[in-house]
């Protein structure tokens, strides 16, 4: 792969560095274009809304910071020095933008089919995890991405109460969205319980879409 697949990913002459933010919306869009056909081919007996809820965690932010750590994208980052020494590098956001904003350089550079057959052997490996018998969701991921992009909020989690003996006890967990709750559940300990919570209302919020 280039290093420079497109002049938008590189330096100026005058030193001053571009903004990937057009390359990112260009690359979102080709990566849920991809992940879409690739999900409507190989599943004929889900439906729409399952398909949906495929497509929102391989596409989420946990999963393409991880492909752009693993093909090194980190390594070739451009960061200011704040963000440099703030760990930027390793930050998911900053990961998985990256990772969208080569997806529509190499679009730009080599065209629409060798955008989508990266996009397709990066994404299907994660499609293969995600729809098998042992893939564990992670609720507070995908409930916080979700909170993100819809109301520009974080979900807040709050201890109802907790049962039972020290060495047997039983956490009740509710999470708040705004003012409102969108999901509680129970667990052994807390963080078991918040994301039997997220889980709650994710698959809330996901239905009433």
């Amino acid at each position: 792969m280039h290093r420079s697949v497109s002049n938008e990913m590189q330096q100026r002459a005058d030193g001053s560095k571009t903004n990937n933010e057009r390359l990112e919306f260009l690359g979102d869009s080709i990566l849920g274009a991809v992940c879409a056909s690739l999900l409507y081919r190989s599943f004929n007996d889900k439906s729409e809304g399952d398909l949906a809820k495929i497509k929102a965690v391989v596409v989420s932010e946990d999963i393409l910071s991880g492909i752009a750590h693993d093909l090194k994208i980190d390594e070739m980052l451009l960061l200011g020095k704040g963000e440099e020494h703030s760990g930027g590098r390793n930050k998911k956001t900053i990961l998985a933008d990256a990772m969208e904003a080569l997806i529509g350089a190499l679009f730009l550079d080599s065209g629409y089919k060798a955008a989508c057959d990266f996009v397709g052997r990066c994404i299907k490996p994660e499609i293969d995890k995600v729809t098998g018998a042992d893939y564990h969701k992670d609720y507070k991921s995908l409930l916080q991405e979700y909170c993100q992009r819809q109301f520009r909020c974080y979900p807040e989690y709050i201890l109802v109460k907790r049962t039972g003996p020290e060495h047997d006890r039983i956490f009740w967990m509710e999470v708040h969205i705004g003012d409102a709750v969108y999901g509680s559940g129970t667990g052994r300990n807390k963080k078991s319980a918040e994301q039997e919570a997220a889980r709650a209302a994710w698959e809330k919020l996901n239905s009433a879409d």
